[in-house]
């Protein structure tokens, strides 16, 4: 219980104290011109007051990713809660804040812009092809996913709610979210499941402190994985964790809402303050699932963790957790937790995708007959990856997602010393993460399956040279 009450505390701090040195080194003008103003289309540039903004960049962010992914995250042990930690405060939330502001300074231009423009043409390409497949992968799996859960929770009535029902409905909301004006459905409905969210992680939080059962601490074998695959904790734990501690996706939905802001000095609260929340939200889930855990019957000698990952699919964890903590409210909740949330990120992707194909297509997305020639193309791609048997290529997404997080951190970092100011709060997550995702792919089931060693190995050379690379051009 200690550990996890300090690491809310730090996360907390890390908000207001190293948060507002990130803001520092950026130094927000609060009179310069917004995009929202600037090149205000009645579409997706629109000014939004920024607490509604701030909980769409929650919800757009967080999904169900700060909560499946902790669950499965806290099976390497305590030193879930430290990467949860350090990585939000120094690595996920300056990587949203970094990017959301820069997108602002640059006029509201999507991901692959931004990184371009710092890396150079052959990287914007790579990342307009790679954010494109990731944003259509997720808004398909997204849609997959919670019409198999709707299908499970509503009665066998012939054709009604059945899977494929539950697909065309779904879809059919997302065609309406990414074709409509971003005010018109999503400023409306995510400020709704944004709090339904909130106040899902409020109670599991107290119910934390309130029911029975064991939670680790950091003297509880902090370098010691549970993992029932004996994976090493790093850097599996850094790609399983993902939203909660830093996460490529969050970069391709900041300019979303760099077009609705109205003033510069909205980014701390709405990109760094929205990644800080999510933190809290993967550390009360990480907590909540192994406590939870701990309770129930099992053989003598059976662990927390054991028994954690014998209940398998953590949307059962989710079911479970709420139900028994919170009664019928709980049951309530857990549905808007597994069903809603990652609904409400597959919608965003698409129009993520929509507004990334826009920008480098040059299209105009103030015409309705424009919109919906790109998004009908998306949408058919989605549909066509439906019927693909997604346990290899989802296997990947992890590792595509922190590989886009690493990306964007050098361009943030670029980015900065061309501006003068201090680099090293990017160069160094950008660093790190270069070894993460280097070494995984190296090591990992889906990737190369070499020893760790060498996973290491490569990674600490690529880091290294790209470090070196990167003081090369400065003196030039």
């Amino acid at each position: 219980m200690i550990t996890f009450s300090a690491a809310i505390v730090c996360l907390l701090a890390g908000y207001f104290l190293y948060g507002a040195l990130v803001e520092r080194v950026f130094s927000p003008d609060g009179k310069s011109e917004m995009p929202c103003y600037s090149k205000r289309d009645g579409v997706d540039y629109i000014p939004i007051p920024a607490w509604r903004v701030f909980l769409i960049q929650f919800l757009n962010i967080a999904g169900t990713g700060p909560i499946f992914g902790a669950i499965m995250g806290i099976l390497f042990g305590p030193s879930a809660y430290l990467w949860i930690v350090l990585g939000c405060i120094f690595a996920g939330a300056v990587h949203d804040y970094m990017c959301g502001m820069i997108c602002v300074r640059k006029g509201g231009v999507s991901l692959p812009e931004v990184v371009g423009d710092e890396l150079g043409s052959v990287v914007r390409l790579l990342m307009r092809v790679c954010s494109l497949v990731l944003l259509v992968l997720v808004g398909a799996v997204f849609v997959t996913t919670p019409a198999s859960l709707l299908d499970s929770m509503t009665p066998d009535s012939g054709w009604l709610w059945t899977n494929a029902c539950w697909i065309a409905i779904i879809l059919l909301y997302y065609l309406l979210a990414t074709f409509l004006p971003i005010d018109k459905l999503i400023s409306k409905v995510y400020p709704l499941f944004g709090g339904a969210l909130l106040l899902m992680a409020l109670g599991i939080g107290w119910n934390i402190y309130a029911a029975e059962g064991w939670l680790p601490e950091l003297t509880d074998g902090l370098l010691e994985s549970h993992h029932p695959k004996g994976l090493p904790i790093f850097p599996m734990l850094c790609i399983t964790i993902a939203c909660g501690a830093i996460s490529g996706f969050h970069g391709t939905q900041s300019p979303l809402m760099a077009r609705c802001m109205t003033n510069e000095r909205y980014g701390r609260p709405i990109f760094y303050g929205a990644m800080i929340t999510e933190g809290v939200v993967a550390l009360v889930w990480a907590a909540a699932a192994v406590k939870f855990a701990s309770t129930l019957p099992g053989e003598a000698d059976a662990t927390a963790y054991e028994k954690l990952a014998s209940m398998g699919n953590p949307a059962i964890v989710v079911k479970e957790v709420c139900t028994s903590w919170m009664g019928s409210v709980g049951a309530v909740l857990a549905v808007l937790g597994v069903v809603a949330a990652p609904i409400t990120s597959g919608d965003t992707a698409f129009r993520s995708a929509r507004l990334i194909a826009a920008d480098f297509l040059h299209v105009p997305q103030d015409k309705a007959w424009l919109r919906l020639a790109l998004c009908l193309p998306l949408f058919a791609i989605a549909t066509l990856l439906m019927f693909v048997d997604f346990n290899v290529l989802w296997r990947y997404f992890a590792w595509f997602n922190q590989t886009l997080a690493c990306i964007t951190l050098w361009a943030a970092t670029a980015w900065l010393r061309r501006s003068g100011r201090c680099h090293w709060i990017a160069f160094v997550p950008a660093l790190f993460m270069t070894v993460v995702c280097t070494s995984y792919i190296i090591i990992a089931p889906e990737g190369f399956q070499l020893p760790l060693g060498y996973g290491l190995g490569a990674g600490i050379a690529l880091m290294v040279a790209l470090a070196a690379l990167f003081a090369l051009k400065r003196k030039g």
